[in-house]
């Protein structure tokens, strides 16, 4: 986090975990319901909260001192009634049959200090990301390590959504992919991402054009 300007969103893959962006029509944000798997430094938290000001912001984070750290020292806010920071297991939540259908964009970046794999990334797993969502709902995952990591986890999500529902950004320097993975429609012409993604650079100073350059579809093959 930049101290002079808390809100903005400084790493390039925690920016691109924003393209979920992309495939939602920009007017119904007000409306929007924000989940976030895994708080880290509570970037896009924050950003959900205060920048875009959608409907709500929901960040789930089984660790109390990683909370405590984003309150005292990176400008996260007590909750309120659009803000809501919970300390639980990601994977009770999704699993959580109440919290069906309680999302609009979920954001899913869970790694242990290994940073190997995901900490959650079953087929199972993502199932329940898949019913957190509503209809017209969009999830994006940060994927980050080998190859061979990068295509279980990739076909996971692919048989949890079903055909024709995956996305990919290009790696980062750092090894940073990002899949956006979405509910109940069919990705938008060109053309429409293209209006959108000038929307969100005018009006929040979001690369989304190199976001749209970067993004294709795919199917990943079926692992074993």
């Amino acid at each position: 986090m930049r101290v002079s300007k808390p809100l903005k969103l400084e790493l390039e893959y925690i920016q691109r975990m924003m393209s979920w962006l992309l495939l939602r029509e920009l007017s119904a944000l007000p409306d929007t319901r924000c989940v976030q798997l895994g708080l880290g430094a509570a970037a896009i938290t924050k950003h959900c909260h205060a920048v875009l000001r959608v409907a709500s912001t929901t960040a789930v984070e089984i660790n109390p001192t990683v909370i405590g750290v984003c309150r005292n020292w990176f400008n996260l806010p007590d909750n309120d009634e659009r803000l809501k920071v919970v300390q639980l297991d990601a994977a009770k939540y999704v699993a959580n049959a109440d919290h069906a259908a309680s999302a609009d964009a979920l954001c899913v970046d869970l790694y242990d200090q290994e940073a190997a794999s995901p900490v959650l990334d079953d087929e199972a797993f993502y199932r329940d990301c898949w019913r957190l969502l509503d209809d017209g709902g969009v999830m994006s995952v940060n994927l980050f390590g080998r190859d061979a990591s990068f295509a279980v986890s990739s076909a996971r999500i692919a048989a949890a959504f079903g055909p024709g529902r995956t996305a990919m950004l290009k790696p980062t320097r750092e090894g940073n992919t990002v899949v956006l993975a979405w509910k109940g429609f069919d990705l938008p012409s060109r053309e429409i991402l293209a209006e959108r993604a000038e929307t969100l650079q005018n009006r929040f100073e979001l690369p989304a054009g190199k976001w749209l350059k970067l993004l294709s579809t795919f199917t990943p093959r079926p692992t074993t």
